[in-house]
């Protein structure tokens, strides 16, 4: 951080330089700007905050739309161990900050690559409910399935763990299960026997 006195100075330099436009790439001026900011530490807390959503600003300027369906604030808290040991690298060593543009685009990338994933997965769910919207499945069916559904289920599905999380009797269960089985929604795992599992069939997997 520069000294108190040069403070003043500093942040007018910065905010004329990241107010411009069309002297640098508007994603490359998102970078610098995140790393200029930090780097003047203008407050004792909270600039990592302020130049995360100095990035997301300018990043939505360069898209010149006021609606992202992505973040980089978020996507740098996720790689917060990454992001601070680029950050104290590029800040003890020369005024080189190649190394920071290059990891602030890579970051940039794998925010909109998870994006991407997320949405994928919102649709594919709509896809889904939108596909059995005519059956008329009870408030344990549609637990489970959205479980199955959000990824939110560890091993597989049988009975007894339908029961469980459902507060149901087995037999209950086994009544629900095989009421998707006929409606083609769930199908029995090879193995059978005891150990008895069942698998979610998507409407994409359909040969129909």
């Amino acid at each position: 951080a520069p000294p108190a006195k040069r403070l003043d100075a500093e942040m007018a330099a910065f905010l004329d330089r990241v107010n411009r436009t069309g002297d640098i790439d508007p994603v490359l001026r998102a970078a610098k700007a995140h790393l200029w900011f930090v780097t003047i530490h203008s407050f004792d807390d909270g600039n990592g905050r302020i130049a995360r959503a100095i990035a997301d600003w300018a990043l939505a300027r360069s898209e010149n739309s006021s609606r992202r369906y992505y973040s980089m604030s978020a996507q740098i808290r996720r790689e917060r161990k990454e992001y601070y040991d680029i950050l104290e690298r590029t800040q003890k060593n020369t005024l080189d900050i190649t190394e920071w543009m290059q990891w602030f685009l890579s970051c940039l990338g794998r925010a909109i690559t998870g994006t991407e994933t997320s949405l994928a997965a919102v649709f594919e769910k709509a896809r889904f409910w939108k596909t059995y919207a005519h059956l008329a499945l009870n408030e344990r069916q549609c637990l489970m399935l959205n479980k199955l559904l959000d990824g939110d289920f560890e091993g597989k599905l049988t009975s007894s763990k339908w029961a469980k999380l459902t507060k149901c009797s087995q037999d209950t269960a086994q009544r629900d299960i095989l009421d998707l089985i006929e409606h083609g929604i769930l199908v029995k795992d090879p193995a059978g026997g005891r150990s008895t599992s069942y698998s979610l069939k998507r409407p994409a997997q359909d040969s129909q």
